[in-house]
């Protein structure tokens, strides 16, 4: 379904990202995974979908955040894949706090990564798209960009401000065959929201579980196929923003 196609996957070395990879490249899709820090994470995804699929598969490093570096990565990929046709912002933070007491560092560290990232990638990644004559993002947004969440001040403003990037982008980029939507999912189990058994937050959820990483990255596959879908944000999340 996606064969011959390139997606890069940004936070691509665990939980969500690490789905969305192995998804997509089940689908056929060529993956380089983009990756903070853990190196030997990003080479087992990599390895995986090589091994599993038998596509072409790829890790790169860097800061999402940095502009200059999200553009050098992107030219790297380019040579090592000739184009990327999908582009899944999935890279984030958190760096939870009351907001009577937060550092301003801490602010700013999520919405760099979280916000600024995404568009980073996609200013990069136009270009390429724009060539193409073609292009899929993806970003992975959260409800807590729809509800807002006590403690988390910056992860939600960051949030909220990637559907407003997706909105903008999906208008603008549409005419030339660019579609842009979002994704934001509830209480998925990740490492960055624990367990299913020890979360007090179950309660809020009607379906009365978590998410699995699986269950995004069906909704990826799905935004990844849809050919007249642009400007959506799609919950995954159990009910709880509805």
């Amino acid at each position: 379904m996606l064969k011959g196609k390139t997606a890069v996957v940004t936070g691509g070395s665990r939980g969500i990202g690490r789905a969305i990879a192995y998804k997509l490249a089940s689908m056929g899709a060529n993956i380089a995974v983009i990756y903070a820090g853990n190196a030997e994470a990003a080479e087992t995804v990599c390895r995986r979908c090589a091994e599993e699929t038998g596509v072409k598969a790829r890790a790169y490093q860097c800061d999402v955040a940095d502009f200059t570096a999200v553009k050098e990565k992107v030219a790297r990929i380019r040579a090592d894949f000739g184009t990327v046709h999908i582009l899944v912002n999935n890279a984030g933070i958190t760096r939870d706090g009351l907001l009577a007491i937060m550092k301003e560092e801490d602010y700013d560290a999520v919405v760099d990564t979280n916000l600024k990232g995404a568009f980073n990638m996609i200013r990069h990644c136009t270009g390429l798209f724009i060539r193409n004559r073609e292009g899929c993002i993806i970003n992975i947004t959260s409800v807590a960009g729809l509800m807002g969440n006590a403690g988390q001040c910056n992860y939600s403003a960051s949030k909220a401000g990637l559907i407003g990037l997706t909105k903008s982008a999906a208008r603008e980029l549409a005419p030339k065959g660019i579609r842009c939507n979002a994704i934001a999912p509830g209480f998925i189990a990740t490492d960055m929201t624990g367990s299913q058994t020890d979360n007090p937050l179950l309660g809020t959820i009607p379906m009365g579980r978590m998410g699995e990483p699986e269950d995004v990255a069906e909704a990826a596959a799905y935004l990844a196929t849809a050919k007249y879908v642009t400007g959506e944000v799609l919950r995954v999340d159990g009910g709880i923003a509805m």
